[in-house]
């Protein structure tokens, strides 16, 4: 499914952390209900491509970023500092195939669970061609 980005170019550096060479995300399009839906044109000029093909450390750091963006936006929504999160486990991680690059990465970031400053979420990174990665993921927040 096409999701229209509310979030692009510089905003996006609003919702996450990061900052170029490293931004993994391009645009974010929303929340609903436990899925948040976000973005990224894989370019030559990315640091994890390699021979035309986003790495898999590359796709790892995307839904990382995803995952950001999210509690990035939500946080924005309330009027709060957006917290730092970091990566505690990746598991089940699935790798269909690499992305080239030109193509757009289409993710979506399901909470499966929400303790405390903890969250698992589940995502999937697709292209027009399919399901190109899978994994679940565990995010620690400093609201330091």
């Amino acid at each position: 499914m096409k999701r229209t980005p509310i979030i692009s170019g510089e905003g996006i550096l609003n919702l996450i952390p990061q900052r170029l060479p490293i931004v993994m995300v391009d645009s974010f399009c929303g929340i609903e209900d436990d899925c948040s839906y976000s973005g990224l044109t894989v370019t030559d000029d990315n640091i994890f491509c390699q021979e035309g093909k986003l790495q898999e450390a590359g796709i790892i750091e995307h839904i990382a970023q995803s995952a950001a963006a999210r509690i990035g936006y939500i946080y924005l929504q309330k009027n709060e500092p957006v917290p730092l999160g970091f990566i505690g486990s990746v598991d089940k991680l699935t790798l269909h195939r690499l992305p080239e690059t030109g193509q757009k990465l289409s993710t979506e970031i399901t909470v499966i669970q929400e303790v405390f400053d903890i969250t698992l979420v589940s995502a999937c990174v697709s292209t027009t061609e399919g399901v190109i990665a899978e994994c679940r993921m565990k995010i620690f927040l400093d609201k330091k």
